[in-house]
C-alpha cells in the first residue's frame, strides 16, 4: 500500500505536547485517558506548563505522573487536598490541582476535600467518578448507587445495610470557600468538549484566587461493572447521570 501522507493542514486531532509517550495503563473504554488529555491541553493551552504541580491519588490513577509532564507530587490514600493546601500556600503563583477517584476522594479523602473547600484553598480538585473502587477488585464505593453489583455488594447496595450513595460536590456547595463545583463527562464527543471548557475554567478560578474548584467527572469503569465499553457507556446514561446531573452546581465568588 503506498503511504498517505497526512498535512498538517488536514490534522483533526494529535497527542497533546504535555502527555508522555508512556504507554497507559488503564483498561480499554476507561475514562481516565481522556480526561489526562484534557487536562494537558489546558495546561498547555493556558500557558502554565512550568507552572503546575499535581497531586496524585491512591486508586487507577496512582500513575498520572507518567503521562502529564508537569512536576507531580504523590499523596497518601485520600489527603491529596491536604498535600496540595500545602503545596499551594507555600507556592501561590503555581497552579496546583489533584487528580482523584470517588474511593480516594468521597471515603478515606472525605475530611480532607471538605476542609479545603471550607477554607477555600486555591487549587482544583478532578474527581473521577465511577461509583466504584477499580483498581482494588471493583468494591462499593460511597458513590455506587443503589442496587448496583460490586465485589462487595454481590446482590446490589442495599440502603439499609450499606447506606446511600452521596453526592460530595452537592454537599460542598453550601460552603462559601467552594465557588466552581462543575460535574461533566467525556462519553461523547460533544461532552468531552464540555468537559474541557469546565476544567480550564476551573484552573482559571484557581489562579485568579477565587477559591476551591471542582471538576466531577462522570466516568464508566468497563471492567469493574463487567460490561463492555459500548455498555457501560449506555449504562452510566440509563442509570448513574439520572442520580449524578450533568452541568454546574455552583458558580459563584468568594464573599468578601
Amino acid at each position: 500500500m503506498a503511504e498517505v501522507e497526512i498535512r498538517e493542514e488536514n490534522k483533526v486531532h494529535a497527542r497533546p505536547r504535555l502527555i508522555t509517550d508512556t504507554v497507559m495503563h488503564y483498561c480499554p473504554g476507561c475514562s481516565h485517558g481522556t480526561v489526562h488529555n484534557l487536562v494537558a491541553e489546558v495546561i498547555d493551552e493556558m500557558g502554565l506548563e512550568d507552572k503546575t504541580i499535581g497531586i496524585s491519588p491512591v486508586g487507577c490513577a496512582v500513575f498520572a505522573y507518567n503521562y502529564i509532564d508537569v512536576d507531580w507530587i504523590e499523596a497518601a490514600h485520600g489527603r491529596a487536598c491536604a498535600v496540595a493546601t500545602a503545596v499551594k500556600r507555600l507556592h501561590p503563583s503555581n497552579m496546583v490541582f489533584t487528580y482523584q477517584g470517588d474511593g480516594d476522594l468521597t471515603a478515606i479523602g472525605a475530611g480532607e476535600t471538605i476542609h479545603a473547600a471550607a477554607r477555600g484553598e486555591n487549587i482544583v480538585t478532578i474527581f473521577i467518578n465511577n461509583s466504584i473502587y477499580g483498581m482494588t477488585g471493583g468494591q462499593m464505593s460511597p458513590t455506587t448507587l443503589l442496587g448496583m453489583r460490586t465485589a462487595t455488594t454481590p446482590a446490589g447496595r442495599d440502603a439499609a445495610l450499606n447506606g446511600f450513595p452521596y453526592k460530595i460536590m452537592d454537599m460542598l456547595a453550601h460552603l462559601d470557600g467552594a465557588t466552581y463545583l462543575t460535574r461533566q463527562s467525556v462519553h461523547t464527543p460533544a461532552a468531552v468538549r464540555k468537559c474541557k471548557k469546565a476544567i480550564r475554567k476551573a484552573f482559571e478560578n484557581a489562579m485568579a484566587g477565587n477559591g476551591y474548584s471542582m471538576v466531577e467527572v462522570v466516568a464508566s469503569c468497563n471492567s469493574g461493572w463487567k460490561l463492555s465499553p459500548v455498555e457501560a457507556n449506555r449504562w452510566m446514561e440509563e442509570n448513574v447521570m439520572p442520580h449524578y446531573e450533568m452541568g454546574d452546581v455552583k458558580c459563584s465568588t468568594l464573599p468578601k
